[in-house]
């Protein structure tokens, strides 16, 4: 299996006024428009030509509702399928009325061992209008997709072996963590694993944290560094909740901070994130979060 990329990402929601401020005026989305004929009670975000990358929907909860996962077309798609049966799986083919208000011509769902619910896709529409983002920010999409995730598991291990095992994903970095700092015996170790699959240094992150949201934090890159400070000078006027300061990444070289999303997971809103390429790339362990700043406050 070859996943291409993070294509998007679906968030539920309690209050959609809150994800529209935030959105917008925090994070610099462009603002994108509901399919023809669905999807009007959900708000659609943009980063680039693709219609929509991120996607709120109206709900009782507030949380990540799924990660959508891009592969290269029909074929790929069939040939994920039937691994993920080979490992027993079990799937749910996108409705005619979920596809169209994806824009995609093709999608399954499903979940990994801990309950975090995925969607591979292909065929997703683009606009011919360029992303006209607020503060004239670009972000870094492409090839390296929307930007990274990091869900909670349970199990690093068992974590480990799904999403590399059977989805194929690559390790590029380890960083381990005292057990007992995560509820686990005095003397464990667990282990933060960070994946990739394509020259995004990690577009998936294993955790093995507890998150309600169903999410630890999501990563959105731009190309300017300039663009951090401006974000970073809208969290502090908006009075969004700072979670972390700003600072560098050792094991992506990311230069970024973290703020609180409505949903309760944090956004890093990063630059300069490294690009790998697997045929020379060697997985490492990192032995600290940072190089330099990123002072997580709560």
């Amino acid at each position: 299996m070859r996943i291409a990329s993070l294509g998007y990402l679906r968030i539920d929601s309690t209050d959609l006024d809150a994800w529209r401020t935030f959105g917008a005026q925090v994070l610099g989305l462009a603002p994108g428009r509901p399919p023809r004929g669905t999807g009007e009670e959900n708000l659609y975000f943009r980063l680039d030509e693709l219609s929509a990358r991120i996607v709120v929907q109206p709900s009782d909860r507030d949380g990540l509702a799924c990660a959508g996962w891009e592969l290269s077309g029909p074929a790929a798609l069939a040939e994920a399928v039937d691994r993920l049966k080979h490992h027993g799986v079990e799937l749910t083919t996108g409705t005619e009325a979920e596809l169209a208000e994806r824009r995609v011509q093709e999608m399954v769902r499903f979940s990994d061992p801990f309950g975090n619910v995925l969607e591979l896709f292909c065929g997703a529409t683009y606009e011919r209008t360029p992303a006209l983002t607020p503060y004239g920010n670009r972000f870094v999409t492409g090839e390296q997709g929307l930007g990274h995730l990091v869900v909670p598991v349970a199990d690093d291990t068992a974590g480990l072996a799904f999403y590399r095992d059977v989805l194929g994903f690559r390790v590029r970095d380890s960083m381990r963590l005292d057990g007992e700092l995560v509820g686990q015996p005095a003397g464990s170790t667990v282990w933060l694993r960070f994946l990739g699959c394509n020259p995004r240094h990690h577009s998936l992150a294993l955790a093995p944290i507890p998150a309600p949201s169903g999410c630890v934090h999501i990563m959105l890159e731009v190309d300017r560094l300039d663009d951090v400070g401006r974000a970073l000078e809208r969290v502090r006027r908006r009075g969004a909740h700072l979670s972390a300061t700003l600072g560098r990444h050792m094991n992506d070289d990311m230069v970024s901070f973290y703020v609180r999303s409505p949903a309760g997971f944090d956004v890093e809103y990063g630059w300069g994130g490294l690009q790998v390429d697997d045929d020379t790339w060697t997985a490492r362990e990192s032995t600290a979060v940072s190089a330099w700043g990123h002072d997580f406050a709560g």
